[in-house]
This record gives structure tokens, C-alpha cells and sequence, in this order.
């Protein structure tokens, strides 16, 4: 009877001070799966890290003394990615604890009464879900049927709406294609917000947003390492011009990227060939997986420049054939019902060729039935 009495008034003080917008959410949902499941739905690189490697970087984690307070500007971290990545002095690096928390700082940073974010639609949920936390107007632009960016509209919207901040991601997910410089030049060059290209993909396409930096005053670059091998460290960071990145950082809270992190990702960086090295497998490896997903008679795949594959079941439900490979042991990502233009689609990450050729078996045989 205590516990039931306790209960209520828990949920009377919920209702009364939280945000009635924040009661009507709901949480972001990460499935719980078996230790013995081929995980192929959130986009993570399925490689190890060669013994010796592995070893080293035991090794270089004996000198970190977790009871001391991480390096609160990330010097050393900083230095690291510049030499690995060829980031100019003229630009700043700043640090989130994955490119979620940059997205909420710059956000943040920009928030205010009637502020807008604008995106085209579908593409990463965070960009929705953060204007909602903090209470702005969210825009949404639908891509085309073939998931080009509509371009006229995209101006449209800014001519109307004013947008404080503009995502682009590039490649986007989760359709894995790239929208295209000269059309990415014409809405930077329309606003006068602030133009985030996500570039949580880039180390699986051709593209790289990198010069516009010295072309634009209202652009930064966002990107991340989870895609490339180090999901587990949450690191994402920014790379602008000085002015914009000094206000975000007046809002990150310190020593948000902890010590093992830094460490890690530092070693990491020194053997950055074997990142790359994987990647390129990672890519050789879609476009294999490409070919034999397209050789169903029932299921359209489009091209990808990411490390994913969208797919559209043409003859069954998507929801059903998540639901039975995920008893067959291997999870993808159902989108049926995140988007009008994503009805029936599943979102394939690339894995092993191992992984990949028992993703191909269990799901012919679920085609064929």
C-alpha cells in the first residue's frame, strides 16, 4: 500500500512539473538483443583490430590514472586528429561525446522564441528529436522519390522560415546517398544560418565537405569515429572556423570526453592505415552484399556511398521480416512507419562477408516463403 501511495505521488509531481511536451515523448529505444546475434542494424564497423594492435593499446592504457580529471581542451587529442585527418591550425576542433551531444550544443547554442531547424526528410532522427527538446520549430523537407534533396523547396522553406540551423548529412541516413556539392553551395549560400554538414559517413564516399569551410563564414563540419571502428569510445567532433566553435564550447560541459576515450582514440589514430584499411573493406564489402541483395526478384536496394543498405520489400512486410531474422539470429533495422517515403524498407549494415552470407541465406529463405 506505501509502495502505491509513494507511486502516486511520484507520478503527481512528474505530472505537475515536467514539461507536459517531455510527458508525450518517448525515449529513444536501443533493442536488447542475444550475446550469439549478428547485429547488422546500427551502422557499426564489424571488424577487430589486429591481435597485435589490440595488445599495444592494452599496453598504452597502464599509464592512464582514471583518478584524475581528463585534459578538459583535449590538447593532445586535438593534435592527433589534425596530423591524421590534415585539419588546418586556421580551424578549431571541438569534442562531443558522440555527434549526438554536438548536435544538442549547437542546438543549444542557437535555440531561442521562435527559432527554426531545418532538414530535409528522412534523415537522422536526432535533428527532429533535439528541436523538440529544446522547444524550437522544426521543419521538415521531404526528398524526392529517388531521395535527391529538393532543392526548390529546401529555398522555399528558408526564404519562409529563416532557419537558425540547417542539417545536411552526407552521405544521409538513412537513405546513403549524397545530395551533391553545387546543390549544398545553393542552400549554404541562401541562409544566413548556420549550415552543419554531417559527415558521419564520409570515410565511405567520395564526398568531403572539407573545402567549404574556406568558402563559407556559415558552415561547420560534423563527423565521428563510430562508423569507422571505435563506436564503443562516443566520439564525435566539429571542425570549424574559430568564432562559431568558441560560442558552442562555452556550453559543453567539462571534461565531457573522458580519459580512456582520449587515450584510446589517440592510439588509435596512430595506426589510422588500419581504419582505413577496414573501411575500404567495409566498402568492397557493400557493393558485394549490393549485388546479391539486388538479385531478389522481391526486394529493391538503392546505391549507397555509407556503410548501410536500404532496402524496400516489394511483396512482404518489412516489420515481419525484421521480426524473423531476428529469430533466425540476425537483427536489421525496420523503418516501416518512420517515413511516408520509407514505407516497407529495412536498413542493412554491411558486415562480414561470414555475417553477410548468413543475412543472405536466412533472408532468401523468408523471400521464397
Amino acid at each position: 500500500m506505501a509502495s502505491d501511495n509513494r507511486k502516486q505521488a511520484v507520478s503527481a509531481h512528474v505530472e505537475r512539473w515536467v514539461r507536459t511536451d517531455v510527458q508525450a515523448l518517448k525515449a529513444y529505444h536501443v533493442p536488447t538483443i542475444g550475446e550469439h546475434v549478428i547485429k547488422l542494424d546500427a551502422m557499426e564497423n564489424p571488424y577487430h583490430w589486429p591481435s597485435t594492435m589490440h595488445q599495444a593499446w592494452l599496453d598504452s592504457l597502464q599509464q592512464i590514472h582514471v583518478n584524475r580529471y581528463p585534459d578538459a581542451d583535449c590538447s593532445q587529442l586535438k593534435q592527433a586528429f589534425r596530423e591524421a585527418f590534415q585539419i588546418a591550425e586556421d580551424y578549431e576542433i571541438l569534442f562531443g561525446n558522440g555527434s549526438d551531444e554536438l548536435i544538442q550544443l549547437l542546438a543549444i547554442t542557437l535555440a531561442g522564441p521562435k527559432r527554426t531547424i531545418l532538414a530535409p526528410e528522412p534523415s537522422f532522427v536526432m535533428y527532429k528529436m533535439i528541436a523538440q527538446y529544446l522547444q524550437m520549430d522544426y521543419v521538415g523537407i521531404p526528398l524526392g522519390t529517388d531521395f535527391s534533396l529538393d532543392v526548390g523547396a529546401m529555398l522555399k522553406a528558408i526564404e519562409t522560415h529563416n532557419p537558425a540551423l540547417i542539417f545536411l548529412a552526407q552521405p544521409n541516413n538513412p537513405t546513403g546517398n549524397v545530395f551533391g556539392e553545387e546543390k549544398v553551395r545553393r542552400i549554404i549560400e541562401a541562409t544566413s544560418g548556420l549550415v552543419v554538414i554531417d559527415e558521419a559517413y564520409t570515410a565511405f564516399s567520395s564526398s568531403d565537405a572539407y573545402s567549404l569551410l574556406a568558402d563559407y563564414s556559415n558552415v561547420v563540419i560534423m563527423r565521428t569515429l563510430s562508423k569507422v571502428g571505435l563506436a564503443g569510445l562516443r566520439l564525435g567532433y566539429l571542425i570549424g572556423h574559430p568564432g562559431w566553435l568558441a560560442e558552442v564550447n562555452k556550453l559543453r560541459l567539462p571534461y565531457n570526453i573522458n580519459v580512456l576515450t582520449q587515450a584510446s582514440t589517440v592510439f588509435a589514430l596512430q595506426h589510422v592505415d588500419e581504419l582505413l584499411k577496414q573501411t575500404a573493406q567495409i566498402c568492397a564489402d557493400r557493393e558485394a552484399l549490393k549485388e546479391r541483395l539486388s538479385a531478389f526478384d522481391n526486394l529493391h536496394v538503392w546505391p549507397s556511398e555509407a556503410n548501410f543498405l536500404l532496402c524496400r520489400t516489394l511483396e512482404h512486410d518489412a516489420a515481419e521480416i525484421q521480426r524473423l531474422l531476428l529469430a533466425r539470429g540476425v537483427l536489421i533495422k525496420c523503418l516501416h512507419g518512420t517515413h511516408p517515403l520509407l514505407n516497407n524498407c529495412l536498413r542493412i549494415t554491411v558486415g562480414t562477408p561470414k555475417e553477410n552470407e548468413v543475412l543472405l541465406r536466412e533472408l532468401a529463405a523468408l523471400l521464397a516463403s
